[in-house]
């Protein structure tokens, strides 16, 4: 599906108008806008953390460059407006439901790049060296599955509600790839396997586990769905950080610890399909109540509102 969605799906598009371009200029315009908006939205929409992430630019290079070159020959040529027979018409309508799809999903990915209305916690890079790439992240269900927690008729969502404004990251080792291979069994052929976890936050350890197993991809624990974790409380809010590698903690209940203080680092435990960060904000749970439970809040990280494929750089 993905090969399909996100490299073949692409490519079909740059050479549809590379070769085969609209024979009236409504209809290459048409043809250039509903090709641009697929792409578009696909830039924004899917996860590029399986194949390459810098493959979105590439794209949409060589579609500039398809429609630079349809461009040119049009001024060469005397095309009528508008499309004159019924295959043209086809393929005009085909461009605008290609405009109508791809410009209703990168609108509403474009909308999830704006803050919720919640409180928002500040916190530092929690990553030490490596480059990292935003799986889940963002304002809306679209580009932050995280969010589909916040429906309050589902009643098994509610022990979890408190992590509905997640951020989860992925590693990026050579060439932009996250791991070696297409998805690997092997957790440690995951770029961000072992990676550095440092306290993003001043303040105390209210939870700590770090005996839990990490499991081979895609395998999981669907139960004890944190796996390894640390939980902080950082002033009226608790900073979440799960799925950490088994016997990396370095920290325990009670211990005060300031900005930078090294917590333990990136495993595959809990309910994690593949090794990756996953962090959020959320008030204290109430008493008795399932600790990431709390009232969800937005996270920025070094000041920005992070969402799905931006990239950022750990700390040296």
């Amino acid at each position: 599906m993905i090969a399909a969605v996100q490299v073949a799906l692409p490519l079909a598009l740059v050479c549809w108008v590379a070769f085969l371009p609209s024979g009236s200029l409504v209809g290459f315009a048409v043809q250039v806008l509903g090709s641009g908006a697929i792409l578009l939205a696909l830039a924004l929409v899917a996860q590029w953390a399986v194949p390459f992430w810098w493959l979105p630019y590439l794209h949409g290079a060589l579609w500039l460059g398809a429609v630079i070159r349809q461009g040119a020959g049009l001024r060469q040529g005397a095309l009528p407006l508008m499309p004159e027979d019924a295959g043209g018409w086809v393929a005009l309508g085909a461009a605008l439901v290609l405009a109508a799809v791809g410009g209703w999903y990168g609108a509403r990915a474009l909308a999830g790049r704006v803050l919720p209305p919640v409180a928002v916690v500040d916190i530092a890079n929690p990553f030490g060296q490596g480059r990292y790439l935003v799986g889940h992240g963002g304002s809306n269900p679209l580009v932050n599955g995280h969010m589909r927690t916040l429906d309050p008729t589902i009643a098994r969502f509610r022990p979890w509600r408190g992590q509905s404004h997640a951020v989860d990251f992925f590693g990026l080792g050579p060439w932009g790839l996250r791991a070696r291979g297409w998805r690997p069994a092997d957790p440690a052929a995951y770029a961000i396997f072992g990676a550095a976890l440092h306290a993003p936050c001043d303040g105390t350890v209210i939870a700590a586990e770090g005996g839990m197993p990490d499991f081979e991809v895609p395998q999981q624990d669907p139960v004890n769905r944190l796996g390894n974790h640390v939980i902080l409380r950082c002033a009226d809010a608790e900073i979440v950080l799960a799925h950490m590698r088994q016997g990396s903690l370095r920290v325990a209940p009670g211990d005060a610890v300031r900005v930078g203080a090294a917590l333990g680092q990136v495993g595959n435990s809990g309910a994690s399909t593949e090794p990756h960060l996953h962090i959020h904000a959320q008030r204290p749970a109430a008493e008795g109540a399932p600790p990431i439970s709390g009232e969800p809040l937005a996270l920025r990280i070094d000041g920005r509102y992070l969402v799905r494929n931006d990239r950022i750089h750990g700390r040296d």
